[in-house]
């Protein structure tokens, strides 16, 4: 059971197509798991759509009413870009994959200590890192806070921090004032897609020397 949602406003613009690219990614994934979000987006394309229809060019303005029109003509959100109105979970994968450009054992991992792997994937968000994270079963992510906003889909296993225990499409918005340590289940590898738009800041004292050299790997 699915019991950590993006807010309204993320549901919104991605509703709308106006969210970052890497961030439409990790929503859209979400919503191959929540079927609650999958109604509540179709339901802000609804209102959008009813609203636009109401509207006169005079009201809007020609420039901005020739932009929206173009919009309309764009390919639907990725989630529903796969086909089918609720993705199935052995599906689900396929969105990653097409980033992956095949499995986990391909991809480059880079290891932050002894339980942290990560895997930038490329989206073309030049503004948004977007990465996998492996942690291993038992093991933690180190301290740290925010820089910026942080997303967070849980993809396989399960973690906790200070909040909350989190498990399979869940997914979490972290601001920049937060400070947390993830922390997998004992029972299970964790496996989780992270969209940044600033680098996060250590704050252990044995991980703050890297704190200069974090540099955000949006491309």
């Amino acid at each position: 059971m699915v019991n950590f949602h993006p807010d309204t406003r993320l549901l919104n613009d991605f509703s709308a197509g106006s969210l970052p690219l890497a961030q439409s990614v990790c929503v859209s994934m979400h919503l191959g798991y929540c079927e609650q979000c999958q109604r509540q987006s179709k339901q802000l394309q609804q209102i959008g759509a009813g609203m636009f229809e109401k509207l006169q060019p005079a009201d809007v303005g020609e420039d901005l009413l020739e932009s929206v029109m173009a919009r309309l003509d764009e390919a639907p959100p990725l989630s529903y870009a796969l086909g089918g109105d609720t993705l199935d979970l052995d599906d689900h994968p396929a969105l990653l994959q097409r980033l992956m450009k095949g499995d986990y054992a391909d991809l480059e991992w880079r290891s932050i200590g002894s339980a942290l792997q990560i895997s930038h994937l490329q989206t073309g968000d030049p503004a948004h890192e977007l990465a996998l994270y492996h942690i291993k079963a038992g093991g933690s992510i180190p301290e740290h806070t925010h820089r910026g906003t942080e997303l967070t889909l849980v993809m396989e296993g399960s973690f906790s921090d200070e909040d909350g225990v989190y498990q399979q499409g869940d997914f979490l918005i972290r601001a920049a004032e937060h400070k947390h340590s993830p922390t997998a289940a004992q029972a299970a590898d964790c496996i989780c897609i992270g969209v940044l738009d600033a680098p996060i800041r250590f704050t252990q004292w044995n991980y703050r020397p890297l704190n200069p050299f974090l540099r955000l790997h949006a491309q």
